[in-house]
């Protein structure tokens, strides 16, 4: 998780670095290439992390996203860009050419067996290397912090991790969602359903919260793998929450 925040970190900073300017009356410079230890954070997709695949860029901001990342956005009737939050008009979203061509130009090495390869085909390799294969098998298992006996439930929708129905970013956990949420989202007017109650066996894919901010916090403080029987309805479980509360105290 550290890792992923610091490499976000370095995509939105090498987004937002502004171009070197050149002398008074001359055209503007281009800046000098990267280096390879952050050759590949500065040509990554702020939303999902990797190195942009079919790239577009939002006109007014000029910001860059991997085009089926910025997919959500475009879906919503008044779209703020993802990392500066700036209205756009979803009609001026452009391919990124120079980003492609600039992708096909540099090459990185790789973060499993440090081959060279170019940022165009880096999604690819990594796929296939066997390197990076081995790291993730040996990426720590999820432990929950407090043991529980509830048998995991098979062939459900995704009830441990959730998709920002703002932005897109993916793999927020609950809590993870409301820091995400009240952080980057604070000032989102828009109505959008919320992916925890929607993956619920009790929740509406369809319903749209009127304040959507509002319910995470008085609904989603706590995690529903600790304390529902996802076998009862929705007011249910929350006495039964309520009452084992009251039990502890």
């Amino acid at each position: 998780m550290a890792a992923a925040m610091f490499r976000s970190l370095l995509v939105s900073a090498a987004q937002q670095r502004p171009p070197a300017p050149g002398p008074a009356g001359s055209p503007r410079e281009q800046p000098p290439a990267p280096g390879p230890d952050t050759l590949e954070a500065q040509f990554s997709c702020p939303i999902c992390l990797e190195v942009y695949h079919r790239a577009v860029c939002i006109a007014g901001c000029g910001h860059t996203f991997c085009g089926e990342c910025l997919q959500p956005c475009l879906q919503v009737p008044s779209p703020l860009c993802p990392l500066c939050r700036m209205p756009f008009d979803p009609k001026k979203v452009e391919k990124a050419s120079n980003v492609e061509k600039q992708l096909s130009s540099y090459k990185a090495p790789c973060r499993g067996c440090s081959k060279k390869v170019t940022l165009a085909k880096m999604r690819a390799h990594v796929s296939s290397c066997a390197k990076v294969q081995e790291q993730m098998a040996n990426c720590p298992k999820f432990v929950p912090v407090v043991p529980t006996s509830q048998p995991i439930p098979s062939n459900i929708p995704n009830r441990s991790t959730f998709v920002c129905p703002y932005c897109g970013a993916r793999n927020l956990d609950q809590q993870e969602l409301v820091k995400h949420c009240m952080e980057n989202h604070r000032n989102d007017p828009n109505k959008v359903v919320c992916p925890v109650c929607s993956a619920m066996p009790w929740g509406d894919p369809s319903y749209k919260s009127a304040n959507f901010l509002q319910h995470l916090l008085h609904r989603h403080k706590f995690s529903y793998d600790t304390f529902v029987d996802y076998n009862i309805d929705e007011e249910a479980a929350l006495q039964a929450a309520l009452a084992l509360s009251l039990s502890e105290n």
